[in-house]
């Protein structure tokens, strides 16, 4: 299955024709979580299980405002007992040298 040209506004750093599903999902499932309305949640969570999501969401993507990263967090994916460094995740947190 291809990414829906729809998808172009939230994953804007590439053209969404050249992305595949699979390989990228890393920077599709972050980019849709971080800025995505509900439609492109919804999308990614009809082409991704729960679990994919969980899973990618848990490695490190600094490019989250800190509301967004809880509302995805406990909300969303209902991760409220997994408690990470914030600094990984959140834009405009000090950054992490070494």
């Amino acid at each position: 299955m291809k990414v829906p040209k729809k998808l172009q506004s939230v994953l804007w750093s590439t053209d969404v024709s050249k992305l595949d599903l699979q390989k990228d999902k890393y920077y599709i499932i972050h980019q849709i979580l971080s800025y995505g309305m509900m439609d492109e949640i919804h999308w990614a969570l009809k082409n991704y299980s729960k679990k994919e999501i969980i899973e990618t969401f848990k490695r490190s993507f600094k490019d989250y405002r800190r509301q967004r990263f809880y509302l995805v967090k406990d909300a969303l994916l209902e991760l409220n007992d997994w408690h990470p460094d914030e600094r990984y995740y959140v834009k405009n947190t000090p950054r992490i040298i070494g």
